[in-house]
């Protein structure tokens, strides 16, 4: 099954809109990549949003309220609950609207793997990037680890259903004749009904024996997220360290020789490779100080490992070195996902580093949605509703 041809635009731009009381309109395809829109609101939020990069690297957004959702693991429904909990999505679960008027929306990675509607939460969120640009805002996401995995065809961790989502996203994609931004946009819509009516097929399972349907769910795949693959080059639109008004977002963790290198030079680099074919780059171009190692970009957890599993001095350095790369980038603090925090969202590192990843996604520990909300540099744990206490909490009493 063939893959619809893709082209990656730029997209440095500065970003406004109309006010947030205007009518949401059906995303467009001119208005993803950036541009400039004129916007009444921009002025009461402090100016238009300012984006330098590509893949998009400091974002200047004045006086704007900023959401970090932390790895979403290809669980839909619990996306949709961290979305909606942080104001930014209606509540209808069939309509997709934008409702975070200003708001800057970051998620930090690991979109891919564990569940099995990963492609509807990044069609999800680059819907949600066009309205919010037209009101103000903006919706930005950070490549994780689990990202360059797949674009290395690393599928240890793909959940069955999220190879049949390939599947039906190929077959979705042939109705498009090449219109591939529409038919992205759009899936996020349609997937329910997609995967509801695939289900009744005969070949709709995953049995022991069935190679035929496992062949087929591989291939449709690699086909995706292979280099210079579509889905590829959508990650590549993002990138790995994105600072918004001098708040650092990334998934594992900026430390100081990431910055020595370079947070540009980074981002460019793992988006080149993202984006080019397996005949054009050798593995060895792969960007070993991003993507590889214990202190890779994507993969360190200096900062976010518990801290009952460390010592005191390993602790106290983590702190130390936090401070360091936050001072050597002129950043007010960061913020990280990649390890899940059993006690939902918190700090650590002397309060400079915002751990985001509560393991929300049914594949990971199923739990309550949390996002992290800045408002004027304060950072406050936004939580829904429970009872009066929680498993942990009873774990304490006994």
């Amino acid at each position: 099954m063939a893959v619809l041809p893709f082209r990656l635009r730029l997209r440095t731009a500065a970003i406004s809109g109309p006010s947030p009381s205007s009518s949401v309109v059906c995303p467009s395809r001119q208005h993803r990549d950036g541009g400039s829109f004129s916007c009444r609101a921009a002025a009461a939020a402090g100016g238009p949003i300012i984006v330098s990069g590509d893949p998009p690297t400091f974002v200047s957004a004045p006086g704007r309220r900023i959401v970090a959702v932390g790895d979403l693991h290809g669980d839909l429904h619990q996306t949709r609950a961290a979305l909606v909990m942080a104001g930014v999505l209606s509540t209808e679960s069939d309509c997709h609207v934008w409702t975070g008027g200003q708001t800057v929306l970051v998620q930090v990675g690991d979109i891919l793997d564990r569940g099995e509607d990963e492609i509807a939460i990044l069609s999800l969120l680059s819907s949600l990037n066009v309205q919010a640009k037209s009101q103000g805002g903006a919706v930005f996401q950070v490549n994780g680890n689990h990202e360059t995995m797949n674009v290395e065809g690393d599928f240890r961790y793909v959940d069955p259903g999220s190879f049949d989502e390939c599947i039906r996203f190929l077959e979705y994609l042939e109705e498009f004749d090449g219109e591939w931004d529409d038919a992205f946009l759009n899936w996020v819509n349609v997937s329910q009904k997609w995967k509801e009516e695939y289900r009744v097929s005969p070949n709709g399972d995953w049995l022991p024996l069935n190679f035929v349907k496992k062949n087929k769910g591989f291939a449709a795949r690699a086909s995706l997220f292979k280099q210079g693959g579509p889905l590829a080059c959508e990650l590549a639109r993002h990138p790995v360290v994105l600072n918004v008004n001098d708040w650092m977002f990334c998934h594992g963790g900026l430390l100081p020789h990431h910055v020595e290198y370079g947070i540009e030079r980074i981002n460019k680099e793992v988006s080149n490779w993202m984006q080019c074919s397996s005949e054009d780059i050798d593995d060895t171009d792969l960007p070993f100080i991003a993507t590889r190692g214990y202190d890779s970009v994507v993969w360190t957890r200096l900062y976010s490992q518990d801290s009952v599993e460390r010592t005191r001095r390993s602790w106290d350095l983590s702190s130390i070195i936090a401070e360091q790369t936050l001072k050597s980038v002129g950043a007010k603090g960061m913020v990280v996902g990649h390890t899940p925090q059993t006690r939902g969202v918190n700090c650590k590192c002397d309060g400079k580093v915002w751990c985001v990843d509560v393991g929300m996604s049914y594949g990971v520990l199923h739990s309550r949605p949390e996002v992290l909300e800045i408002v004027n540099d304060r950072p406050r744990v936004i939580k829904g509703q429970r009872g009066s206490y929680d498993e942990m909490e009873v774990l304490d009493y006994l």
